[in-house]
């Protein structure tokens, strides 16, 4: 197995000035909280690196909230090259190989949830919230973000998909579209969602998908195969766009696109996290 590992230094969260953050605007309405958007939709960003990233910024708002000076969230949108990842207590029964020769790299990772597949052509969300600003309450920030993409391929794709109960994710028919697996650290979120838009659903042979036999795994483009001609790269713009615009929406979030500095992709070495 060969993974491609890159070197480039992702940025670090801004943060504005102190601010009450209950302050109301007028009296029936109370100003959206800020969050700071990182866009990386266009590119593929390594896991182990986005992974670390999403742990810098946790760290960085521990800190913060214990000067009670956290008033922005942020929500980073990417996709990653091929890897598997697997939640604190996944079990490797639900791989279809080798573990010591797996066909790509594998990550363990600190969310819930049992092994998945993320890939070019899949929209990664990682929302890093505060939800002592929202509601503290996993099982509701868990169905939030189910709402999130249901009104994404609502709106945008007219597309009718639902929750099934006592699973994860959103579904349309018997094919899921959309895993979710989330970790909290004093109530700040990371980790995250993936959205299959134009994503090849092959590599997802190799495991069983968040630990569920009996259903599929599908995509947005296969949804849409015999009515759309969107090109990939169209489709995934569009797809962006609207989940931002519905993120925004169900989490009452102000949304400030965040400056992405030039950084340097180069293949420097070949490894395996396990």
């Amino acid at each position: 197995m060969i993974l491609l590992n890159t070197l480039f230094t992702l940025p670090t969260p801004l943060h504005t000035r102190k601010a009450n953050p209950t302050k109301a605007v007028s009296a029936s309405h109370q100003a959206f909280r800020r969050c700071e958007c990182f866009d990386l939709h266009k590119q593929l960003i390594p896991y182990q690196e986005a992974w670390s990233w999403q742990k810098s910024i946790v760290r960085t708002r521990h800190s913060l909230l214990d000067k009670d000076e956290d008033h922005s969230d942020v929500v980073v949108v990417l996709q990653h090259p091929p890897v598997f990842t697997l939640g604190t207590g996944s079990s490797e029964e639900y791989l279809n190989f080798d573990v010591k020769n797996p066909p790509y790299a594998i990550h363990r990772t600190e969310r819930g949830g049992e092994v998945t597949y993320h890939g070019p052509g899949q929209l990664v969300m990682y929302p890093i919230v505060n939800l002592r600003y929202h509601k503290m309450d996993l099982n509701w920030y868990l169905r939030s973000l189910e709402e999130v993409i249901i009104r994404v391929l609502s709106s945008t794709f007219y597309i009718k998909a639902s929750r099934i109960e006592g699973l994860t994710g959103v579904w349309v028919g018997n094919q899921k579209i959309a895993a979710i697996g989330i970790r909290a650290s004093r109530w700040i979120t990371y980790h995250g969602l993936a959205l299959n838009v134009t994503t090849d659903l092959t590599p997802f042979r190799y495991i069983v998908p968040c630990g569920i036999r009996d259903r599929q795994v599908g995509s947005l483009r296969g949804l849409l195969e015999e009515n759309s001609a969107t090109e990939d790269a169209i489709l995934l713009d569009i797809t962006y766009n609207s989940l931002l615009k519905e993120f925004s929406e169900v989490f009452q979030l102000s949304l400030q696109q965040a400056s992405i500095p030039e950084f340097d992709v180069s293949a420097s070495s070949l490894s395996l996290v396990v």
